[in-house]
């Protein structure tokens, strides 16, 4: 199973030749992740009140294959990994049959008073697989 939006391309996601421009690319994809997060009962603004933890990115990594334009309908997917204190979202996007980007961002599990990995809750590691 995977968690899948669409992004409509909008003008101001556009470069001046109407073509989507990578950092609102990676936008499309941080707003998927929040999408699921939020979607699976674990939006990222709660998880501080929670648990006393977050979960921020550490590294990031995408093949832009194809240009998308303003109005286009790009379908991205996101499927995740659970590690011991870390989560491997992964990404494909697609419009119409061309792949648009592939990826992975990878999160770790950390406490708000501390800055090294822990455990994933075992409910919120049940939420992501079962996406």
């Amino acid at each position: 199973m995977s968690f899948t939006r669409t992004w409509t391309v909008r003008f101001s996601d556009t470069d001046p030749f109407g073509i989507a421009h990578y950092p609102r690319m990676i936008d499309a994809i941080h707003e998927t992740s929040d999408m699921c997060m939020d979607e699976i009962g674990w939006p990222y603004w709660e998880l501080n009140d929670r648990y006393g933890l977050g979960l921020p990115l550490v590294s990031m990594d995408f093949d832009f294959t194809s240009q998308v334009n303003g109005g286009d309908e790009v379908e991205i997917e996101l499927d995740a990994t659970v590690g011991d204190s870390s989560i491997e979202f992964n990404y494909r996007a697609t419009h119409e049959s061309d792949v648009v980007f592939e990826g992975t961002e990878y999160r770790v599990c950390v406490p708000l008073d501390g800055d090294s990995g822990i455990e994933v809750p075992d409910d919120l590691r049940e939420s992501l697989e079962n996406i």
